[in-house]
């Protein structure tokens, strides 16, 4: 039998909640990402439910993605019931800072 060897100091097979577990950010993974036409929106949350890993924040009036957890997978896009949300390839975002 092999046994996992623990590379990170925090890193365990459960969390024991004191310690902050090894966390990379995630959203250079994309090549889409979701926009937000907050005129669109009805602040329903579903976007927000069904986003993997949940990384859509609540402005008080409509949800936005948090771009460096956001992994482009498009969910939230498809599940949004008014089309308040759509994917828009990172090129168009290309000289953003």
């Amino acid at each position: 039998m092999v046994k996992h060897k623990m590379i990170f100091k925090t890193e365990q097979s459960i969390s024991n909640s004191r310690e902050k577990l090894l966390v990379l950010d995630t959203g250079g993974w994309r090549t889409e990402r979701p926009v937000v036409d907050a005129s669109k929106c009805n602040y329903c949350g579903i976007c927000a439910i069904y986003c993997p890993p949940q990384c859509l924040r609540d402005q008080g009036d409509h949800y936005e993605p948090d771009l460096t957890w956001c992994k482009g997978c498009g969910i939230c896009a498809h599940e949004c019931p008014r089309g308040a949300i759509t994917m828009v390839s990172e090129g168009e975002f290309k000289n953003e800072s």
